[in-house]
């Protein structure tokens, strides 16, 4: 029988929501299972309602459920969610805590902080109770649980500890004995090995360390800061800077002096950062100085909703910065592929000399999902920087030496053959300023913009997924692959045969990757923004129009039924 089933914990923030469901999750990835766990949270350090979901299946997943199988209640906010609940859910709480009484399912009324003080000695232990119970239902191996409990407790007394034990075990008994038959699969099994769980930031950082990136500068914004923190916990074990800045003029100045001296050197921020970083793209185009930039959307414009998760960015991040200058968009379609993506994106910025800007969102940020391993072994770092026996043979060494390719010879200043200039100014094929209009000028900003051409190949196809001879096509790119692809799946189950064409290398994109625009019948664009943003890059690069368009831009991330039924309403009315 198919395993897939989510539970959801729901609750005020400061109620231990993200350690609750990162406990969970851990524990059902220590057993192999396939795990995606999300969060939805509001900008407040209490209150307001909050949510941790976890779907785990014994076959990989990418997105969250729109049905919630187990939710754990604790607040009364939570009948928010009485709409994902079936007659086969549970619902798990302490009804002398809140007043909820969920209309569909079984309700498991757990006096968790009761049992905590019985069992652990602390009412505020009663977060221990409510995990134990899901195991109960699930009758899932609570000693993984215990194992987690003691590595993530083991800098606190071992008494502590055990309280913890304890107060789960109260919770795993309880949940067992009120529970009338197990209306779900029971998870008394391992579903293979233990598998790594990731969220999308680590991933970025973990790609960035592979792409062998000595330094970061970056000022903290949600929902990017988590791959400066991760990095900066790396930092002694791979000799890494990590540089907390001022701001992100700074972040970004920083990251290219160090890029400027040689060093794989990178930065990340969001919507409202990249703003300030502008400048600094511009000096990296200019000077040809290599760089990766991370911009982590949430929705905007200003502060906007800074938990929340959007697609908005796409074509600010394209068309921002002073003149004319090619740069490369990647857009992770999954927290493994971010890791891939990171690495590409540093091979990029080396070989053509330019900022390359990472896509990510908060969907992604503060998602986790379980991944096998990463194939590090496959990967090749390509610098494209001239040594020194090199510069031995080049007579007459010039930094922005006009090539047929855009590309000139890069060499780090300082070395003792070639002297290398660099300037924000126009400057000629040595480096030095000048306003030669008639023949420096033009030739230059040619020479960079050759490199598109190159670019363009680098750039892989969409992934295409669903039957391959399918007529009705629905597009979508970044992040929300997840959820496209389920809704594909959910679609072709209804005869309706649709595919998806879905793209993560997104700038600058290449027309020739819409050739099944020519032969489809109903196309279909699903992105989390108002305006249809990479709909209108299609038009702009193939002149085709696609009007049929699905957009969600209240800050939460698609799900498969919602794009079912839109798909569904736009093609009735197609």
């Amino acid at each position: 029988m198919n395993v897939d089933i989510t539970i959801k914990i729901a609750g005020e923030a400061g109620q231990g929501l993200q350690t609750m469901g990162q406990l969970l999750a851990k524990a059902f990835s220590r057993a192999g299972w396939c795990v995606f766990a999300n969060q939805v949270l509001q900008s407040r350090i209490r209150g307001g309602h909050n949510w941790f979901q976890i779907r785990i299946a014994d076959s990989p997943v990418t997105a969250h459920s729109d049905a919630t199988d187990i939710l754990i209640a604790l607040d009364d906010e939570s009948a928010y969610h009485t709409g994902e609940l079936s007659e086969s859910s549970i619902t798990v709480l302490d009804s002398s805590l809140i007043t909820y009484n969920p209309e569909r399912g079984l309700i498991l009324d757990i006096p968790f902080e009761k049992t905590a003080k019985e069992s652990g000695g602390n009412k505020l232990m009663g977060n221990a109770v409510a995990l134990g119970a899901v195991l109960g239902i699930l009758e899932y191996d609570i000693n993984i649980l215990f194992g987690l409990l003691r590595e993530g407790f083991q800098d606190k007394n071992p008494e502590v500890v055990q309280a913890n034990i304890q107060a789960v075990q109260a919770g795993y008994n309880l949940a067992c004995r009120k529970i009338k038959g197990n209306k779900f699969s029971p998870l008394n099994r391992t579903n293979g090995a233990a598998k790594m769980l990731i969220n999308a930031s680590e991933a970025i950082a973990l790609g960035a360390l592979a792409a062998g990136c000595k330094f970061i500068s970056a000022y903290p914004m949600s929902p990017s800061t988590g791959i400066m923190t991760y990095l900066a916990s790396k930092a002694k074990e791979f000799n890494l800077i990590v540089e907390q800045s001022e701001d992100e003029i700074a972040s970004i100045n920083m990251a290219l002096g160090a890029s400027y001296a040689g060093v794989r050197a990178m930065t990340a921020t969001s919507g409202g950062g990249f703003a300030l970083m502008v400048e600094g793209l511009s000096l990296s185009a200019m000077t040809e100085t290599p760089v990766v930039i991370v911009d982590a959307q949430r929705p905007g414009p200003a502060t906007g909703l800074p938990t929340r998760t959007a697609q908005e960015d796409l074509e600010y991040v394209i068309y921002s910065g002073g003149g004319e200058f090619p740069r490369a968009v990647v857009a992770p379609l999954s927290i493994e592929d971010a890791f891939y993506l990171t690495f590409k994106a540093f091979n990029l910025a080396d070989k053509y000399q330019i900022p390359v800007i990472i896509l990510s969102d908060q969907l992604l940020a503060d998602s986790y999902v379980t991944v096998d391993s990463f194939d590090v072994e496959s990967l090749k770092i390509e610098r494209h920087i001239l040594s020194d026996e090199q510069l031995k043979d080049i007579k007459d060494y010039k930094r922005y030496r006009i090539t047929e390719s855009g590309i000139s010879p890069r060499a780090l200043p300082g070395n003792p053959y070639g002297l290398v200039v660099a300037d924000s100014d126009e400057h000629d094929e040595e480096g030095h300023i000048t306003e030669d209009v008639d023949w420096t000028r033009p030739e230059m900003v040619k020479k960079r913009n050759r490199k598109t051409a190159g670019l363009l190949k680098e750039m892989s196809a969409p992934i295409r997924y669903g039957p391959a001879e399918a007529k009705n096509i629905l597009i979508g790119w970044g992040s929300s692959y997840g959820a496209l692809k389920e809704a594909v799946d959910i679609l072709n189950l209804e005869k309706e045969k649709v595919s998806l064409a879905h793209f993560n290398q997104v700038w600058p994109l290449n027309k020739e990757y819409f050739g099944f625009l020519d032969t489809a019948e109903f196309v279909c664009v699903a992105e989390n923004n108002f305006r249809g943003q990479f709909a209108h890059l299609i038009t702009a690069q193939t002149g085709k129009v696609i009007p049929n368009r699905i957009n969600k831009f209240n800050g939460l991330a698609f799900t498969a039924q919602e794009i079912v039924e839109e798909y569904k309403k736009l093609k009735c009315a197609f």
